[in-house]
Order: structure tokens, then C-alpha cells, then sequence
């Protein structure tokens, strides 16, 4: 962060020049100490949240006043909030998962071009991500942001700029306050619960037209742009589409868009929830990403040769997702939770086959024309955290394309007929991500380590709970 004097002295710099541009009006972002400056006075910005994601995309940071912001503070976290579980716990030291000795500070690093409003909130609140530094300054390997970038560099460093666009699915329900229950769907306008079956439904968006109103009204607070809005096929089950950009720019915005939909359901008095899979006999939830890579220089998709046939490249891209994405599962369905959504019949792929415009597979390539050609994932679950899924997505085909690795044939037919050819648990999917060196390049020894120990950990969280299915079975039957 800039020294208390070096934002004074932008500051006045501000006062005395006229011709300093001044991206004050825009709703997202600044580019430099002294905009934040005016940025935050025009709107009379009280508090700041600092926030970053943890592994599991959670917010963390700190809250501060406005003055105190824009002042000599060093902001300090402790390094043990990358080694807790979801459930808040430390797992034990296993395999390569160490904890840092000292439990010494980490940094948060104000990135500007992401300060907004927080809408929600009846005080006048900012909000800012932030990235995270070493005590002295130093890289650190292990945080979301920083996998992500780490792999958007190797891009860059072939003279290519990945383009994303994530679609988040995600289900409105009942408030519940025992987890004991299972969920149900939430009585809309009509006063009526939503059944299934309403997939595209324009009746059954507007069963909470008020709600979605206010995730419109917050996120354009925010710079947050929706492309699109549908209702899914499960009950009170809806997606949002986000327009292609910058994968840490991406990034960033689902991250906001979950906390943003979960504060506009609370309004109304329900809940929103990311699960993978929420209720039984449902779809599950996914986050399906769009993927296509530019050549800097040229601008050239490069999936496309000249003549708009599909390129070397783009065929690569698709054999590094066959062979890379099982080994990666792990930060693309990262709970034991997820892998109930990827089984047969409930409209997720559990397979590695790809196809020209087919939804079975895991792999689709969407009807475009060759400049927009592009490839869907759809195995990633909206319960991930953005920045590790779109990290391993790219990851596997940057992989594809630099070991020059080969598809099978597309597939014409349904895909999901045959055997699973996907990790079927949590921990068969962490000790896949364990056993591949070309993954430690990628994403780093350290990050691999951590996350391992703790999807570990989480696992053995949930083995100390006992499951209605086995009180139901077991009970007098064994």
C-alpha cells in the first residue's frame, strides 16, 4: 500500500492540477491512490472492506474507517486462514501439508481496480479485493488470486490472453436453521412453492421479481454486469451468465455475484445457496466456463485457423481437458457435496468426452462462428471457488496445447451411457491432483500441498457425521 505521505502528496497533486484524469464516476474501480482518494469523499464512503478469497472462495479481510484506509496502515492476516477447512477447523500435518511454524503474517494488497460500492449495506461501505504478499513483500504461491494469475502468466508468456466466460447456477430456498431437514423449495409471489420443470420459465423468474430486481440493482452498484438471467430445471433454480473478459476480472465478479445474490435472497427473507447438489432428486448446480485463447499480437483466436477451419491448437486445448481435468477435479468439485451432482441421469457429464454442440458431454463446443470459437466445461460445480476453477480449466489446456496432446474423436451421441471415466469422491480426485508433476508446474508445490491437506481434512470432517441414509438402512438391518 502507498505510504500515508505518497497519498497526501497525490492528493494535492489532485487540488492542483486540472489535468490529472479522475476515474471518479466509474462505479468500479480506480486506477490510482489519489482517484480512490476522490472516489471514496464523492460518494462519502464511511468504511472499507478489505476482503479476499480464502480456498473455498469465502471472504476474508478486515473492515476499516475510510481515514484509516487511505493512511500508512499495513494490513495483516494470519497465514493459518489458508490451512482451516469450510467447517472452520486445522486438519493435521499429512503428506506435504505443513503449517507455517511461526504463523506469521500475511499481507492484503488493495488491488484499486476492483474498489466498488457494497449496496447492501445502510452506512455508506466500500468495498475493495484485495491480493495477498509475504510479510517482506515476497510472492506467495498458495492464494486463489495468485494460482490464477500465476497461470493467466504462462499465457501471457506464449504471447496468448485466455478468455472466460462462467455461468453460475444456484437454488433459492426455504430458510432453514436446522440442517437436520432437507431443503425445500421458497413460496414465491404467487404463494405457492416452485416445482421442477420450469427450466426457461419466464413465470418462473417472475415468481421473485422483487429479488431479482435487487441482484440487478445491486450489481450494477457494484460494475457488476449480468449478460443473462434463466430459471433452470430444478425448483427455484437459476443461472446467471456473465460476458466473456480477463479470467481474473471474471474471477473477481463471481466472487462478488455469490455474496451479492445471497445478501438480495436474505432481503426477502430466503436463502441462496452454491451447493453443488442441495436436494435430492434435483439437478445439481454447476459453474459451466467458456474458454477461448488470443493470440496478443494479432488478436487472432487461435482455435481458428485463417480459413475458420478449428487449429492445431484447439484440438490440444481439448486433449489437455481429457487428460488433465480428472486430475484436477478436486478444484473444480472441491466438497465431498459436489460429487452427488455428477452422477448419471441428472443432467451433469461424468465423462471426458467433448462434441460439437453436445450437452452430454463434458467438453461441449458451442455453435459459433470461427472468430467466437470457444470450448465449454461443464464438470466445474457453482460451489467452487472461481479463482482455483478457472485456474485448473485454463491450466489443463494450457497443458494440452504445450505437450501438444490429442482428443479422441468428437463424440455424436450421448456421452453418459457408458462407465464413469471421472474421479467418484473427494479423495480419490485430491490424490489424483497429488500425482501429476506437470500440475506442480502449473499451480505450484506449495498450493497442491495445502489444498490436498485440507480437502483431506474436510474429508475427515464429514466422516464424523452420521447420514439419514444410515440410520435408515442400518439401523435394525445389520
Amino acid at each position: 500500500m502507498s505510504s500515508k505521505r505518497s497519498v497526501a502528496q497525490e492528493t494535492a497533486k489532485v487540488s492542483k492540477s486540472s489535468k490529472i484524469p479522475l476515474d471518479v464516476h466509474s462505479a468500479r474501480g480506480v486506477k490510482t491512490w489519489n482517484e480512490a482518494v476522490e472516489w471514496l469523499k464523492i460518494r462519502g464512503i464511511e468504511d472499507i472492506e478489505c476482503i479476499t478469497p480464502d480456498l473455498a472462495g469465502v471472504p476474508r479481510g478486515k473492515m476499516m474507517p475510510t481515514s484509516k484506509f487511505t493512511s500508512n496502515t499495513s494490513l495483516a492476516l494470519p497465514s493459518a486462514i489458508y490451512r482451516h477447512t469450510i467447517s472452520g477447523e486445522y486438519p493435521d500435518e499429512t503428506g506435504q501439508f505443513r503449517y507455517d511454524s511461526r504463523d506469521s503474517d500475511i499481507k492484503l494488497v488493495p488491488d484499486l481496480s476492483t474498489l466498488s460500492i457494497v449496496p447492501w449495506e445502510s452506512d455508506p461501505t466500500a468495498q475493495v479485493i484485495c491480493d495477498i504478499v509475504g510479510s517482506q513483500g515476497e510472492q506467495i504461491s498458495y492464494t486463489p488470486r495468485n494460482v490464477l494469475k500465476r497461470v493467466v502468466e504462462l499465457y501471457r508468456q506464449k504471447g496468448w490472453r485466455a478468455v472466460v466466460a462462467p455461468e453460475i447456477e444456484f437454488y433459492l430456498v426455504a430458510q432453514n436453521d436446522d440442517p437436520d431437514y432437507p431443503l425445500r423449495p421458497p413460496k414465491g409471489r404467487s404463494g405457492r412453492s416452485i416445482l421442477g420443470g420450469q427450466g426457461y420459465s419466464i413465470a418462473g423468474i417472475n415468481e421473485f421479481d422483487e429479488l431479482i430486481d435487487d441482484i440487478y440493482h445491486f450489481s450494477e452498484k457494484q460494475g457488476l454486469e449480468i449478460d443473462t438471467l434463466i430459471h433452470e430445471e430444478g425448483p427455484a433454480q437459476l443461472e446467471i451468465n456473465l460476458r466473456h473478459g480477463d479470467p481474473i476480472e471474471l474471477a473477481d465478479q463471481v466472487f462478488l455475484f455469490k455474496r451479492t445474490i445471497r445478501e438480495a435472497a436474505l432481503k426477502h427473507g430466503i436463502f441462496a445457496t452454491f451447493m453443488a447438489k442441495p436436494m435430492q432428486g434435483q439437478p445439481g448446480s454447476a459453474m459451466h466456463i467458456h474458454q477461448s485463447v488470443i493470440d496478443i499480437a494479432t488478436g487472432r483466436n487461435i482455435f481458428s485457423n485463417p480459413d475458420g477451419s478449428p487449429s492445431k491448437e484447439f484440438f490440444a486445448f481439448v486433449g489437455g481437458m481429457q487428460h488433465y481435468v480428472p486430475r484436477t477435479l478436486s478444484m473444480m468439485a472441491p466438497y465431498v457435496n459436489s460429487y452427488r451432482r455428477l452422477t448419471p441421469d441428472m443432467a451433469a457429464p461424468v465423462n471426458t468426452a467433448w462434441g460439437y454442440d453436445n450437452r452430454t458431454t463434458a467438453f461441449r463446443i458451442p455453435v459459433s462462428d470461427p472468430a467466437a470459437r470457444r470450448i465449454e466445461n461443464r464438470l466445474p460445480s457453482s460451489d467452487a471457488n472461481p479463482y482455483l476453477a478457472l485456474a485448473a480449466s485454463l491450466g489443463c489446456g494450457y497443458l494440452g496445447i504445450v505437450e501438444n496432446l490429442q482428443p479422441t474423436p468428437p463424440t455424436e451421441d450421448t456421452a453418459n451411457e457408458g462407465e464413469i471415466d471421472l474421479p467418484r469422491g473427494l479423495l480419490e480426485a485430491v490424490s489424483l491432483l497429488e500425482s501429476a508433476p506437470s500440475l506442480t508446474d502449473v499451480f505450484s508445490a506449495e498450493f497442491i500441498a495445502i489444498y490436498a491437506g485440507v480437502k483431506r481434512g474436510e474429508f475427515e470432517t464429514f466422516m464424523q457425521v452420521i447420514s439419514p441414509w444410515e440410520r435408515e438402512f442400518l439401523l435394525l438391518n445389520v
